[in-house]
C-alpha cells in the first residue's frame, strides 16, 4: 500500500491517478513501442517477438528448463513450446531431456541460433538505447534498480 494511504482509506481511482502516472500502463506502452520498433527486422529474418525473446534469453542462459525459459521470456509455456518447435525445426535451438528428470526438457541455443540473435542484436540494442535518449546514466541505473525492486516485490519464481 502506498505510504500516503492509511489501511482504511479506499484506493484512489484510476482517473485520480491518471494513465500518465500509472506505472503498469506506462510499462505496457513502453514495451509495445519497443516490440513495434523491432517488428520489421523480426519479420525480415522470420522471427516473432516470442522467438526473439527465446533466442535472446538463450544467448545468456545455458540450457534452462522450458518452465524456467517461460519465466525469463514472459511467455506462457504452451505458446513458448510452439515457438520452440519452430525454432528447433529451423535449427536455431535444440531440446534435450534433463539428465535428472526424464519428464523435463532443457533448451540450448545452437550456433545458427546464436548467429541469428547476434544479427538482430544491433537493432535490439538501438531500440533499447532509444528508450533512454536524453536520460543521464545515473537516472538509467536508478530506474533499472527500481525495476529490479518492483520485480522482486511481485516475483512468483526464484528467477
Amino acid at each position: 500500500m502506498s505510504d500516503d494511504l492509511s489501511p482504511h482509506d479506499p484506493p484512489p481511482r484510476l482517473g485520480e491517478i491518471g494513465l500518465s502516472n500509472f506505472a503498469p500502463y506506462l510499462m505496457n506502452r513502453i514495451m509495445a513501442r519497443y516490440n513495434a520498433a523491432l517488428r520489421e527486422e523480426l519479420v525480415a529474418v522470420g522471427l516473432t517477438t516470442a522467438k526473439m525473446r527465446a533466442l535472446a534469453s538463450l544467448s545468456v542462459l545455458d540450457g534452462p528448463l522450458i518452465r524456467e525459459l517461460s519465466v525469463y521470456t514472459v511467455i506462457e509455456q504452451s505458446t513458448l513450446s510452439r515457438a520452440l518447435d519452430q525454432l528447433d525445426a529451423a535449427g536455431l535451438v535444440r531440446r534435450e531431456p534433463d539428465p535428472t528428470d526424464s519428464r523435463a526438457t532443457r533448451v540450448y541455443i545452437t550456433d545458427a541460433g546464436r548467429a541469428a540473435h547476434e544479427a538482430l542484436w544491433p537493432q535490439m540494442f538501438d531500440a533499447y538505447d532509444s528508450l533512454f535518449r536524453g536520460i543521464p546514466d545515473t537516472e538509467r541505473r536508478a530506474f533499472v534498480g527500481t525495476l529490479q525492486k518492483i520485480l522482486s516485490n511481485i516475483r512468483k519464481h526464484d528467477i
